[in-house]
């Protein structure tokens, strides 16, 4: 009986304690939470505090709102994808409502500028537009030209397969001139922002953001082909890229990004 007690009590003792984990452990959470949710708050505050994002967002929201709604899509977007080809100067906005579904194009914009050639950016000051799957990083409301969203470059595949000083500092901004950015016009770059910056607001934390040397069809790929014979570096890398291509293409969905340890893309 004794025994008995002595368990029973080392249960209560279990149970309280157990109890006051779970109470702490609630009390860090409502603390993240809330810690987040201020988070969220002072972001969106900052960036609408700059008349150009407000102005923006003012100009355009019912126009993209009505461009969303026939495709289908919710506005303020759950999840939005970008695709730019560099060979047609193009970015394409695609956009779906959850995780589950494909991928809808909304818009194609025109990249009014590009510098350097087709290829990867492998070091700074190449001038290069890269290559590869990417991220915005960051949004710039006070930028010099007029808005802009960074890009994740260097990713890892740049990191292990460029030279060490690979720069950085890539992005889609306005204006029409670049020494390695996509530029999309004052215009272009309010609305493409206004979306981009909502689709963040709304809980999207990352937004892809894949770029091609051309849209990897089979007259594209035997242009490279043609036109890059005897680099065998584009060549492999540009096949890394085409698997990832062919997958949207064919799914309107997109990989999850991995590299191997010499920094190619693993499909």
């Amino acid at each position: 009986m004794q025994i008995m007690g002595v368990n029973h009590n080392i249960s209560l003792r279990n149970i309280k304690l157990n109890g006051i984990i779970g109470l702490l452990g609630l009390v860090m959470l409502l603390s993240y939470n809330a810690g987040a949710q201020q988070e969220h708050a002072d972001f969106k505050n900052y960036q609408y505090s700059f008349s150009r994002v407000a102005e923006a967002g003012k100009k355009y929201t019912d126009s993209i709102a009505r461009q969303f709604k026939k495709k289908g899509i919710n506005y303020p977007p759950n999840d939005i994808y970008l695709r730019a080809f560099k060979s047609q100067n193009e970015l394409e906005l695609w956009a779906r409502n959850n995780e589950t579904s494909e991928y809808k194009l909304i818009k194609t914009y025109r990249i009014c500028a590009m510098s350097g050639k087709l290829g990867p950016k492998r070091m700074q000051g190449d001038r290069q537009v890269p290559e590869g799957y990417y991220f915005i990083e960051d949004f710039n409301p006070k930028s010099d030209y007029y808005l802009s969203m960074q890009l994740s470059y260097p990713n890892y595949s740049d990191q292990i397969q460029g030279k060490p000083d690979l720069g950085g500092e890539i992005y889609i901004h306005g204006g029409c001139v670049t020494i390695g950015c996509m530029p999309m016009t004052d215009e272009g770059i309010k609305e493409l922002y206004t979306i981009c910056l909502n689709a963040k607001l709304n809980g999207q934390e990352f937004i892809p953001v894949h770029i091609f040397p051309t849209r990897m069809t089979k007259n594209g790929v035997n242009y490279l082909a043609h036109e890059f014979s005897k680099n065998l570096e584009y060549q492999e890398f540009w096949s890394e890229l085409k698997y990832g291509y062919d997958y949207f293409e064919k799914y309107h969905k997109i990989l999850p990004v991995m590299y191997s340890p010499e920094g190619r893309y693993v499909n």
